[in-house]
């Protein structure tokens, strides 16, 4: 396979700090996606229906990451960086666009559509728990009650990276009540960049790669920040989600598993 640079010096048609920012990221989540996958996909088969095709070896997932990263950078271009407000939303793009260029990366080696799916999703929570590993640990230690100490979580989270100041970033009604911490969600700055390049390009999936990895990991995210133990689920709710076509992601977190939607 002929190599390929990992980033390129400019992005068409951007101004020069998105562009700068772009790479940034690329840099700095190269390791980190590195581990994730190496972690996630060595010695899982190829196809789980044929076991003749193998299985990832070291130099596969090697292989499968150099090709994500030349995907980043191509698919960073379609986006209008400049219109995009504040770091953290500009932050969960750039994870967008990562998630497009994962799950193509996987579809044109010939994995099945929906074990790719479910492969990218797997990579993708072991980098999100990384992510949620700061706020948790400075919760913990400032915090014990454990709905007080999940709404600080969150809270952190709605100042970086999920700030919400409208459309095309992220925009959201949240509030606390006594046992648990409501997020209705109106617009999703990550899955506006998923939809607009599915609709230019044709969808082959790419929104509902988006749901089976970002949109589920609520539920496991609630649990871990709630310091649930085996058998002890159920602190998440939402019973409407928007990249299955409804108009609200109506969250309730709740670390005594009491939601209560309102």
């Amino acid at each position: 396979m002929q190599s390929r640079a990992r980033h390129p010096n400019t992005i068409r048609g951007q101004k020069a700090a998105p562009v700068l920012l772009v790479q940034v990221l690329i840099r700095v989540y190269q390791p980190v996606v590195r581990r994730a996958a190496r972690a996630t996909l060595e010695g899982r088969r190829w196809d789980p229906k044929r076991p003749q095709a193998g299985r990832f070896l070291r130099d596969d997932v090697d292989d499968f990451l150099e090709e994500v990263w030349h995907r980043v950078a191509l698919v960073a271009q379609e986006e209008n960086w400049g219109q995009i407000p504040t770091l953290g939303n500009r932050h969960n793009v750039f994870l967008g666009v990562l998630t497009i260029a994962a799950f193509h990366a996987l579809i044109e080696r010939g994995v099945q559509k929906d074990y790719a799916v479910q492969l990218f999703a797997d990579v993708g929570w072991k980098v999100y728990e990384r992510l949620l590993r700061v706020p948790l640990s400075l919760a913990r230690l400032l915090e014990r009650d454990p709905q007080k100490r999940m709404n600080l979580v969150l809270e952190a989270l709605m100042r970086f990276p999920f700030s919400a100041p409208g459309a095309p970033g992220y925009e959201v009604r949240a509030w606390r009540e006594s046992d648990s911490y409501h997020t209705h969600w109106s617009y999703c700055a990550p899955l506006g960049f998923v939809k607009r390049y599915a609709e230019a390009h044709g969808d082959r999936g790419e929104v509902e790669a988006f749901f089976q990895s970002w949109c589920q990991y609520d539920w496991p995210a609630a649990d871990l920040i709630a310091g649930a133990k085996l058998g002890e689920r159920g602190h998440y709710q939402r019973p409407h989600t928007l990249s299955q076509g409804d108009s609200v992601c109506d969250m309730c977190w709740s670390a005594s598993r009491s939601c209560k939607q309102r």
